[in-house]
C-alpha cells in the first residue's frame, strides 16, 4: 500500500533520536527518507549494541524504512553532493547547533538557494533566541532544566527518567511540524524552518506545574510515586509486584470509594471532598489502598481495578512488557530481522494509527553505506564516479 506521503523526498543528517525519529516518522507514512551518516557511522548506530559491529538497538528502531548514504560533507565533492540531493528533496532533518549548520551548508539561506520551496527541519537543545543557543545537550537536559527532575523520587538525589521521553517528544513536535509545514508549501510554494527544541518539549510538558508556581506559589517539594494534587495515586506492591493506581477526579474516587467498600466515610470526610484536597491527604488515602493491594496478587488487583474502571496497570519488567499479552495482540511492535542480530528485533511502531492510510515497517534499518551506490547513481554518479569518490574518502 502506498503512503500518504509518498512522493516526498527526505534527506535526514540527524544525529542521536530527535532528528532520526523525525525521519522515522516520515517514512513509516511514505515519504523516501535518506540517512546521510559518517563514513565511519552517525553516533547513534552503536548506541546500546545488539548485534555485530556493534549495531544499536536505538538505531534498529529510529532507521527502519530509510536508506543510507555515508558522506563527509565537508570536502568539496561532499559539498557538491549536498547540493544535488537538496535539488531533489522536500525536506533537509539535520538536529545541529547554528553554527555547525552554517559550517555543513545546512543551515535555511544556503539551503534555499539550492531548492528555494525547501523545508528545513531542526532541533537544538536549548531553543532560540537566548544565552544558552550555541550550546549543546542532550534529552537529560531539558529533564532537569524543566523541573521535572526536581519533582521525581523523593529529592535526595533527584532521579531523572530513564527513557528519553524528551528526545521523543521532540522528534513527535518536530514532525508534527514537517506536516504543517507541507501543508503550507502546498497553498503558498514556500519553504520554511521548522525548529524544535529539547529544554522547550520539556517546558511544554511541565507547564501546567510551572503555572501552578507562578500564580499561587505552591513551592511543591517531590514526594516519591505519591501523587500531590489527587489521591489515590501511587504505586503499591501486591502479594506478588508492584502496580500503579491513579485517581483524579470526582466520578473516579466514588467509584474507589464504593471498591473499598467504605462509600460513607471516604465521600462524607471533607478532607476528601475535592482532588486537591485529597492530594493534600494522599498519605492517608494512599494507606487505605496500599492495604487493598496487599490483600492481592498483581494481575488480581489491577483487573479488579480494571473491571471497577479504575486506571491501573502493573509494573512489567523489559520481559514482562515484551510478553504482556495486551502488548502482543495491539501489534504495537513487528519482529525485524537484521544482519548479525542473534534473534529478530521488536520494532515499535510509530505511536499512532490511521484508519485509511496506516504506517508501514516497509523494510529494516540499512546497515552502514547501504545505498551510497544507488543514491549516487540517482542524481548522475557513474560506476566509476562513485569509486573515486570512495578512494578519496569522499563517501
Amino acid at each position: 500500500m502506498a503512503g500518504i506521503l509518498e512522493g516526498i523526498r527526505v534527506l535526514d543528517f540527524g544525529r542521536y533520536i530527535a532528528g532520526p525519529y523525525v525521519g522515522t516518522l516520515l517514512a513509516e507514512f511514505g515519504a523516501e527518507v535518506i540517512r546521510i551518516e559518517k563514513r565511519e557511522g552517525s553516533e547513534d548506530r552503536f548506541v546500546t549494541p545488539v548485534g555485530e559491529g556493534d549495531t544499536g538497538a536505538l538505531f534498529l528502531q529510529i532507521n527502519r524504512n530509510k536508506k543510507c548514504l555515508t558522506l563527509d560533507p565537508m570536502t568539496e565533492e561532499g559539498q557538491e553532493i549536498v547540493r544535488k540531493l537538496v535539488a531533489t528533496a522536500d525536506v533537509v532533518i539535520a538536529n545541529l547547533p547554528p553554527q555547525t549548520l552554517k559550517a555543513m551548508k545546512l543551515d535555511y539561506e544556503s539551503l534555499k538557494s539550492m531548492k528555494p520551496d525547501i523545508i528545513l527541519t531542526t532541533a537544538t537543545a536549548f531553543g532560540n533566541p537566548g544565552p544558552l543557543a550555541d550550546r549543546v545537550g542532550f534529552d537529560g537536559i531539558g529533564q532537569v532544566m524543566s523541573g521535572a527532575v526536581y519533582m521525581t523520587g523523593k529529592g535526595e538525589p533527584p532521579f531523572r527518567a530513564m527513557v528519553n521521553w524528551v528526545d521523543f517528544g521532540t522528534a513527535l513536535h518536530c514532525a508534527f511540524g514537517t506536516l504543517a509545514a507541507l501543508m503550507e508549501r502546498q497553498k503558498s510554494g514556500r519553504g520554511q524552518v521548522v525548529e524544535g527544541a529539547l529544554l522547550a518539549t520539556a517546558i511544554s510538558a511541565t507547564n501546567a506545574t510551572l503555572i501552578e508556581q507562578a500564580v499561587i506559589s505552591a513551592d511543591r517539594v517531590p514526594t516519591g510515586n505519591l501523587g500531590q494534587t489527587t489521591a489515590p495515586s501511587d504505586i503499591y506492591r501486591t502479594k506478588d509486584g508492584w502496580i500503579l493506581c491513579q485517581v483524579t477526579g470526582q466520578p473516579l474516587f466514588e467509584r474507589w470509594a464504593k471498591l473499598m467498600g467504605e462509600a460513607d466515610f471516604w465521600l462524607k470526610d471533607p478532607r476528601f471532598s475535592d482532588d486537591l484536597k485529597r492530594g493534600e491527604n494522599g498519605a492517608v488515602v494512599s494507606e487505605r489502598m496500599a492495604r487493598w493491594c496487599a490483600e492481592r496478587t498483581r494481575d488480581e488487583a489491577v483487573d479488579t481495578l480494571g473491571k471497577a474502571r479504575i486506571p491501573s496497570g502493573p509494573v512489567l519488567s523489559p520481559q514482562e512488557a515484551l510478553d504482556h499479552p495486551h502488548i502482543r495482540a495491539a501489534g504495537f511492535m513487528t519482529d525485524v530481522d537484521y544482519p548479525g542480530l542473534p534473534r529478530a528485533a521488536p520494532i515499535a511502531h510509530a505511536p499512532v494509527r490511521l484508519s485509511l492510510t496506516p504506517g508501514e515497517i516497509r523494510s529494516r534499518a540499512p546497515v552502514l553505506g547501504e545505498h551510497t551506490q544507488e543514491v549516487l547513481a540517482a542524481i548522475g554518479y557513474d560506476a566509476a564516479a562513485i569509486a573515486g569518490l570512495r578512494e578519496k574518502g569522499v563517501v
